[in-house]
C-alpha cells in the first residue's frame, strides 16, 4: 500500500535535494527568492516605516472564527507541506520525477516574486492577537512582522501545492492510482487555510485575494471553477464557526474572488483590483 505523503521523510528530502546538483541549484534559486521577497522586503518596510502604505485589512466575519492556538503546528507546517511533494514525486518516480521536481521548486520561488509585485505597492496586515503562551506564537511573533497578508502567501503556496502535485501526477497517467494522495493534499490545503484563519494570521478578505491571485498566476491549474468547488471545502465539518457562519464565510471568499476577477477585466495589471480594494480599507499610521 502506497503510504501517505505526509508520511514522507522531511529531513531525508532536504538531504536529496542537497545532494543533487540540478535539485539543489533550484532550491538555492527558491531560497533566495523566499528570503528577498518575502523576509529582506518585510522587514525592510517595518525597519524603513512610511516608504509603503499599510493597510488593515480585517472583516467583521473574522470574529465568527475564534482564535484557537491549537491549530498552530498546522499553521507552521505549511513550507514541510509542499517540501514533501518533492520526496513523494522523487521517491516515486525516481530519475522520470526529476524535472516535475526541479519545475515546482522553481515555481515556487516565481510565486513569491509573483506576490512581491503588490507588497512593494501596498503592505497589508490585520489584528492578529499577541499571544506568547506558546513558544511556536513566540517564534511567529519574533519573525514575521506581519505587512505581508493581501494577497497571502500561505494561501498562494498551498493552492499551487495541490494543484501542481495533482496535475503532475496525471502527466503520469496516475490519477487513479494515487487519489487517495491527491485527496489527501487537497484536504491539508485546507486545513492549512483554516488554521492560518484559527491562528489569525489572515482575515478571510486575504483567503480570497490568495485565491484570486493564483488564478492570475496560474489559470490553467486554479480556474474560476476550480475555487468555487475548493473554497466549498473550508469548515465543512467544523462546530466553530457554526455551520450557519461557516456558510457565510465561504460565501464572502467567492463574492470577493469573482469580484476581483470582474474588476481584473477592466484593469491594466493584475495588481490593480487588489490595490483598489486596499485603497477602500483603513490605512495604519506607521
Amino acid at each position: 500500500m502506497t503510504k501517505k505523503v505526509a508520511e514522507e521523510s522531511l529531513g531525508r528530502t532536504l538531504i536529496t535535494i542537497a545532494a543533487h546538483p540540478a535539485l539543489r541549484n533550484a532550491g538555492i534559486r527558491c531560497l533566495k527568492s523566499i528570503f528577498y521577497h518575502f523576509f529582506f522586503l518585510q522587514y525592510k518596510a517595518a525597519l524603513l516605516p512610511g516608504r509603503i502604505p499599510i493597510t488593515s485589512v480585517d472583516h467583521p466575519l473574522d470574529a465568527r472564527i475564534p482564535f484557537s492556538p491549537r491549530w498552530v503546528g498546522i499553521y507552521l507546517d505549511f513550507v514541510a507541506f509542499w517540501v514533501r511533494i518533492i520526496g513523494f514525486l522523487l521517491r516515486t518516480y525516481r530519475r522520470a520525477g526529476m524535472k516535475p521536481a526541479i519545475d515546482f521548486i522553481n515555481s515556487m520561488g516565481r510565486l513569491y516574486a509573483f506576490a512581491a509585485q503588490m507588497y512593494t505597492k501596498n503592505l497589508s496586515t490585520t489584528n492578529r492577537p499577541r499571544y506568547l503562551a506558546h513558544p511556536q506564537f513566540v517564534l511567529i511573533h519574533a519573525t514575521d512582522p506581519h505587512l505581508m497578508c493581501i494577497p497571502s502567501l500561505h494561501v498562494l503556496v498551498v493552492i499551487r501545492t495541490y494543484t501542481a502535485f495533482r496535475a503532475i501526477i496525471r502527466s503520469f497517467g496516475d490519477a487513479d492510482r494515487f487519489a487517495p494522495q491527491i485527496e489527501e493534499v487537497t484536504q491539508g490545503a485546507v486545513a492549512i487555510t483554516q488554521a492560518l484563519l484559527y491562528v489569525k494570521q489572515h482575515s478571510i478578505n486575504c483567503v480570497a485575494a490568495g485565491l484570486y491571485a493564483m488564478t492570475c498566476f496560474e489559470g490553467t491549474l486554479f480556474p474560476r471553477e476550480e475555487a468555487e468547488d475548493w473554497v466549498s471545502r473550508l469548515f465543512r465539518h467544523t462546530q466553530q464557526p457554526t455551520p450557519q457562519d461557516s456558510v457565510l464565510i465561504r460565501n464572502y471568499i467567492m463574492e470577493r474572488y469573482i469580484g476581483f476577477l470582474t474588476e481584473a477585466e477592466q484593469a491594466s495589471s493584475w495588481e490593480e483590483p487588489l490595490l483598489g480594494f486596499l485603497h477602500s480599507c483603513p490605512e495604519v499610521l506607521s
